[in-house]
């Protein structure tokens, strides 16, 4: 005998709205945080030396890029 069970539910009143709220919030903070993450790895790559950093395979023009 097959069954059939129905699981799609109706969210409760207003749990949608309350959703993008907290989305409208948290994408502009995770923007930040990797700007700022990226931010940080590009001062930190600076401040090696050339040789230094030819020693992990890098140049000082890639490091933008490595910034983004």
């Amino acid at each position: 005998m097959a069954s059939y069970e129905t699981t799609t539910r109706v969210a409760p009143l207003g749990a949608v709205s309350m959703f993008r709220a907290a989305q409208f919030v948290a994408e502009p903070i995770a923007a930040f945080v990797a700007w700022n993450n990226a931010r940080k790895t590009r001062n930190a790559l600076y401040a090696l030396s050339s040789r230094e950093l030819d020693d992990i395979g890098l140049c000082r023009a890639d490091i933008e890029m490595i910034g983004r």
